[in-house]
């Protein structure tokens, strides 16, 4: 690859990388070729984009990036591929969904989630559970509009029982 090509690769890569916010580097390697055809065709199915690019291609991206990145570059040793998700725990799913049985790979060898950054496939499940931003927010509106409800229902149970006993008196004395 001429250095020109190099320099677009990286170009392209840190484009991806921008744009998605989200990316997994995992191990595939000696995986066979029907294997990682049937990988990416599940990424593609999820909305994930895949990529296998060489590990010192992946660092020069990984240094045009803003925030702190370099606990990624212990992991880029032997075969690479990268995983881009604009959702958060979308690749851990999938990754998860593809050991099932006795597949050990894709191995996670680290993930960069909303400027956090997780080393190792012992963090997999951890990235599973992580909740997107949008849950997140929904589940506070809910708790927070939760009493809001609660003070209005029993306004108005109690204004109907109050209603309603007014006008028990009310026939009573009539």
């Amino acid at each position: 690859m001429r250095k020109e090509e190099k320099h677009e690769v990286v170009s392209a890569l840190v484009d991806r990388l921008k744009a998605s916010g989200n990316f997994y580097i995992t191990d595939t390697s000696s995986l066979s070729v029907a294997k990682i055809n049937n990988i990416r065709r599940k990424c593609f199915e999820n909305q994930i984009g895949m990529q296998v690019v060489k590990n010192t291609l992946i660092r020069k991206a990984l240094e045009q990036l803003d925030g702190d990145v370099a606990p990624l570059f212990e992991v880029l040793k032997g075969s690479s591929s990268i995983m881009f998700s604009t959702n958060a725990n979308a690749p851990a799913k999938l990754i998860k969904e593809l050991r099932k049985g006795k597949e050990e790979k894709p191995v996670l060898k680290a993930a960069y989630v909303e400027s956090a950054v997780f080393i190792g496939d012992n963090q997999l499940e951890a990235l599973v559970n992580l909740k997107s931003k949008e849950q997140l927010i929904g589940e506070i509106i809910g708790l927070l509009q939760s009493p809001a409800k609660n003070v209005i229902s029993a306004l108005s149970s109690g204004g109907n029982k109050l209603a309603g006993i007014v006008k028990t008196l009310q026939e009573r004395e009539g």
